[in-house]
């Protein structure tokens, strides 16, 4: 882990001048969790989770009641068995949401199947069942993203839900194609995982480490984040999947960052100086890209030629699709 600009903690933790601190001065934190206690600790602003953290969290016994609640009330909603496991994950994932959404002020994430990360009608339809579940309980459209893997497909299901006045988060996004095809449907919200990029990049490079500076997943978000900024593009920027702080500390002032717990408490244990990165200001100058537009055929070849990214987008579905069939395997048992 990357931790040469650190100072040593505090003999009494966390201070005013704390890197988390500074970091929330020049960026919006976000939870990168499903656990309720983490989010009263370091009070992020908004939460995200994904099919990974579900499970974990619905493992945990302090969830229990949570879990056996959804499936009681599945029981009895349910309109057939076959239905059944389809409603539980649906509900399981909306009451995670809800629960969340007491904790943090503005939005959660909310994820649409990995499964139809290639289904356009089938990403609408659950972001649709998703939405109205959450305001059958009270709760505005407003404060929830629904997240979509940033596919051809994914992009186009998030282009409708736009419309519809569905705001959407583009998860599993690894190329500036990718980035510009989603700011070009209007979504509300990208996440490129900086860390992904970095492991792909370490693997193939043979390397260990990279400074941050040159760290691959810092070096592609600050590219997107600057060419949104120099091109207008109204879509906000959340880095996630972080692997260390110096990636963290590198992307300060990026519109979002969603922070793991055990890096939100390396953050507020430590002090030093953690100065604003990126700015819409720096990026104007910063942007030598001139602006560009994708349709079908263009994005499916810039993808294509992006072999870190079509390898790290086929991986994140398989590994996100994997983890949701364990956990309706865990719901299953229950049911």
């Amino acid at each position: 882990m990357t931790t040469s600009t650190l100072a040593a903690p505090s003999a009494l933790g966390a201070t005013a001048n704390d890197l988390l601190s500074q970091i929330k001065q020049h960026s919006i934190v976000v939870a990168d969790s499903g656990d309720f206690e983490s989010m009263r600790k370091y009070q992020p602003r908004d939460a995200t989770t994904n099919p990974t953290l579900l499970l974990k969290a619905a493992q945990m016994p302090e969830y229990a009641e949570l879990a056996r609640r959804v499936v009681a009330e599945t029981r009895r909603e349910s309109p057939s068995a076959g239905r059944s496991l389809d409603l539980a994950m649906e509900k399981m994932a909306v009451a995670f949401g809800l629960e969340i959404l007491k904790i943090v002020p503005n939005r959660v994430s909310t994820e649409v199947d990995a499964r139809l990360s290639f289904d356009i009608e089938g990403s609408i339809a659950k972001a649709r069942s998703i939405i109205a579940r959450y305001e059958k309980a009270g709760m505005p459209r407003e404060r929830i993203l629904i997240k979509v893997a940033s596919t051809w497909e994914g992009i186009a299901a998030a282009r409708q839900l736009t419309r519809e006045g569905i705001r959407c988060n583009l998860t599993l996004l690894f190329s500036l194609a990718q980035a510009i095809a989603c700011a070009e449907a209007g979504v509300q919200l990208i996440s490129p995982f900086v860390g992904r990029i970095l492991d792909w990049h370490k693997k193939a490079a043979g390397r260990n480490s990279y400074p941050p500076m040159e760290d691959p997943g810092v070096v592609s978000v600050t590219e997107i984040y600057n060419h949104y900024k120099k091109h207008g593009y109204a879509t906000e920027v959340m880095g996630a999947s972080f692997r260390n702080t110096g990636e963290i500390l590198e992307l300060a002032g990026c519109d979002l960052l969603t922070i793991s717990p055990a890096l939100l408490e390396e953050l507020r244990q430590n002090t030093g100086s953690a100065p604003r990165k990126l700015s819409p200001d720096r990026a104007a100058t910063a942007c030598s890209l001139q602006k560009i537009s994708h349709d079908e055929r263009s994005f499916r070849w810039a993808l294509n030629e992006n072999q870190m990214a079509t390898e790290k987008l086929s991986d994140g579905i398989r590994l996100f699709a994997a983890d949701t069939f364990k956990l309706e395997q865990h719901l299953a048992k229950q049911l």
